[in-house]
């Protein structure tokens, strides 16, 4: 898997529309996101039939919504297509093991295990058996369950474990930004961030503490109908989210060390403050510290250093403004 990944989630925001489903995957690419994700729902394997919905939506029952909104095998592959066309990774969560086992036959890049099927063990060990990379969602999930998970699924470095909190928008204060770093230091292996808040602070602090994945849910306008558009992030603000997340994984994976000065020579040369003579001053003069003063640039005796000149007697007769030289003193 690559470093760094932007998952750009459609979900059902195409509302069965097929040609918005392919817009949402050119758009998404456009916008920066190396990664596309779609649902893959099929009602009477996933649901009993009085399943209710969520309560963020309730539009339609969600056994009609699922069936209109759900493409067959023949537009999964169309879709695939269009992504591997665009240099974009189709990614696709299965609800259920028959919908793991379509995706296998359309050849998804990688796997993403909703929040809700992190306890169906079934499914879990259909998808790790594929050898292909999974990215599992913990939202809903307690430390014991997630443990659970992580033993079926990780292997060959495959796995990025994605902190979430399942509620739709996600306020500030249940972001959970202390599992990112919980989790790197619990599993050692990839870590993500499936940001589910409106805006983009939630991601950039998962980038900065150590997330090399992140997920936004997009739409062409939060006024479109579905369960996703209006708790999702229109293009133009996702444009912006992947540069600000591309720079903040720069940032992140170039740390800078103090004490290595050589980029700021040339500035520490014309900015700091070198040792000069307040006044005229005669051969012999004992130096006292107001005999000193501190101008720019710094082309000799370092400003920090006065104390080593104080008391020293002077082999020369200097101006007001000479920069001293330490050869400009007799011996002590």
């Amino acid at each position: 898997m690559n470093d760094k990944k932007i998952i750009a989630e459609i979900g059902s925001v195409h509302d069965g529309s097929f040609g918005n489903a392919q817009k949402l995957i050119l758009q998404s690419a456009k916008s920066g996101a190396n990664v596309v994700k779609f649902q893959l729902h099929l009602f009477d394997e996933e649901s009993l039939p009085g399943a209710p919905n969520p309560s963020y939506f309730s539009g339609e029952s969600r056994k009609h919504y699922f069936e209109r909104t759900t493409f067959d095998f023949n537009q999964l592959c169309a879709l695939k297509k269009t992504a591997e066309e665009n240099n974009i990774e189709f990614l696709v969560s299965p609800f259920s093991v028959k919908a793991a086992e379509i995706l296998e036959d359309v050849g998804v890049d990688s796997y993403k295990v909703p929040s809700g099927e992190i306890t169906n063990l079934q499914l879990l060990k259909f998808i790790s058996s594929t050898n292909k990379p999974v990215y599992l969602s913990t939202g809903m999930s307690n430390w014991e369950e997630i443990d659970r998970a992580v033993k079926i699924l990780n292997r060959e470095n495959l796995l990025t474990l994605m902190q979430c909190s399942s509620i739709y928008p996600c306020p500030n204060n249940q972001v959970g930004l202390n599992v990112v770093s919980e989790m790197i230091r619990k599993y050692q292996i990839n870590v993500g961030f499936s940001d589910h808040t409106l805006g983009y602070s939630a991601g950039i602090a998962a980038a900065t503490l150590g997330a090399n994945c992140v997920e936004k849910h997009v739409t062409f306008s939060r006024n479109m109908y579905g369960s996703d558009a209006k708790n999702s992030m229109e293009f133009h603000e996702f444009t912006l989210f992947c540069e600000m997340l591309n720079d903040t994984w720069e940032m992140v994976s170039n740390p800078v060390y103090k004490d290595d000065l050589n980029t700021y020579k040339d500035m520490r040369m014309v900015f700091q403050k070198t040792i000069v003579a307040s006044k005229d001053l005669k051969k012999g003069t004992i130096i006292d510290e107001s005999m000193l003063n501190f101008k720019k640039p710094m082309i000799g005796i370092e400003a920090h250093n006065y104390k080593s000149l104080i008391g020293r007697r002077l082999n020369i007769q200097v101006k007001k403004d000479h920069v001293f030289t330490v050869n400009e003193f007799y011996e002590n």
